[in-house]
This record gives structure tokens, C-alpha cells and sequence, in this order.
């Protein structure tokens, strides 16, 4: 091998690791939960009879500036060897009636193995769980369902027809679970805000799954504005 050729496959050994490296330093997760009245606007867009309760969106791995790690993908060889999304999803049987109630995919038409292999995709790959895809759906599903992270306890209200400042919400849940969430908002004609999804940020450990929650570094979210003035809407399930 020639200098320049050595040189050449060096950088691209090098490159390589770079880029691998950037899903290994994340610095947290995010637990996202779902309203879906408030999510599923018009109503046609969703499956019918919608849940009465929040369903999950992901697991996220987040760097410490908040920025979510990029997918896994030719610019992002965040692990090595992971499972693909297909294979992660046949791999989800064991636990596969509890995700079609706890981890639907609320859209009309798609089916919820499509939002499973999505979330994979985006997001497990690069999380702690890259070779095991039923132990990261099977804690998230924990983590979900635990009255830890119950929403409504969180909230410290429940869903009304009357809008809640949207401050008084975090507030709740710095009360209730001991640190700051982060509330992102959908926006509808004229304005109005309202509660879509609720996210909890848990410390990165070298344990999984993650149980150690802190304040999320950035308390809103999507549509939401500033929570001192700004009334958000948490109306009751359709």
C-alpha cells in the first residue's frame, strides 16, 4: 500500500469513527406521550374511537444543547451492527398487544408496525438498545405506563373544555415529578394553542432503562409561546 493510499484509507477510518461518535454522546432521553384529541385535528386524520389517554410517540436520545441525535443513516453510524427496523419489528411479538394499545399509530390507514419501524429507525438505533429492540419498546412501554410519568398526575389537572395557562401546567409538573418538562403545542385557525404531547427528560446512565428524570432544557415546544402569557387548551377526549 502506497503512502497515499494508506493516507487516504486513514481519513476514511477516521471520518468514520467521527461520524459514529455522534450518536454515542448524547446526553439524555426524551419521553414523548401524546394527547390525541389534540393531536388528531380534523378527526378524519385518525383512527376512530380515539384513546382517552396519552399514547407514546418515542424515546428519543437528545444532546445536551437539546438538539435530538440524527437518525442512523449513511451520515450517521451512531453503533455498530444494530438490528434494522425490519428485524426490530419482528421482533416485538412478545409485547406486540401491548404496544398496539399503548403505541399506536393514530393515523387513518397506517398501520402501527409502520410507526414502530420509524421510531427504530430514528430513534432506537442510537439510543443504549442498538442490538436489542425489545427490551428499548418493551421499557419504553414501562416507562410510560408508570404512574411516574402518568400525565395526568404530572399535570396536576384534567382535560377541559377551559384553557390552562400554559405556565401554571409546568409549574404542576415540577411540582408533581420534580422537574421541568417539555410541553409542545399544535396550532389551530385563530390562533389557539393546544396540548399535544408532553416530554420527559431522563438523565443518560449507564444503566437502562433510564430513571433518573431532570428538567428538560427547553420547557416548550412545536407551537407553543411564551408559557407567562400564553393559555393552552387540553380538551377532553373525543
Amino acid at each position: 500500500m502506497g503512502i497515499k493510499q494508506f493516507i487516504g484509507y486513514a481519513l476514511v477510518v477516521f471520518a468514520s469513527l467521527v461520524v459514529s461518535a455522534q450518536g454515542s454522546d448524547f446526553a439524555f432521553y426524551k419521553l414523548s406521550l401524546i394527547w390525541p384529541t389534540s393531536a388528531c385535528y380534523p378527526l378524519s386524520n385518525c383512527k376512530t374511537p380515539l384513546p382517552t389517554f396519552f399514547t407514546i410517540h418515542g424515546l428519543w436520545p437528545t444532546f445536551a444543547n437539546d438538539t435530538a441525535v440524527p437518525a442512523y443513516g449513511p451520515n450517521n453510524r451512531c453503533n455498530a451492527n444494530p438490528v434494522g427496523p425490519d428485524a426490530a419489528v419482528a421482533r416485538l411479538t412478545p409485547i406486540q398487544d401491548r404496544l398496539n394499545q399503548r403505541w399506536p399509530n393514530l393515523r387513518a390507514g397506517v398501520e402501527n408496525s409502520v410507526f414502530w419501524r420509524h421510531e427504530w429507525q430514528n430513534h432506537g438505533i442510537c439510543s443504549d438498545y442498538p442490538q436489542d429492540p425489545l427490551s428499548y419498546f418493551n421499557d419504553t412501554l414501562n416507562l410510560a405506563t408508570s404512574t411516574k410519568f402518568d400525565p395526568f398526575k404530572a399535570l396536576g389537572v384534567q382535560p377541559s373544555n377551559t384553557p390552562y395557562l400554559l405556565n401554571t401546567l409546568l409549574q404542576n409538573v415540577y411540582k408533581n415529578v420534580g422537574a421541568y418538562p417539555q410541553i409542545s403545542c399544535s396550532q389551530r385557525s385563530g390562533g389557539a394553542l393546544y396540548l399535544r404531547e408532553i416530554r420527559f427528560c431522563l438523565t443518560r446512565t449507564k444503566k437502562t432503562p433510564p430513571s433518573v428524570v431532570q428538567s428538560c432544557p427547553t420547557r416548550v415546544a412545536g407551537g407553543c409561546k411564551d408559557p407567562l402569557t400564553n393559555n393552552v387548551h387540553f380538551p377532553p377526549a373525543s
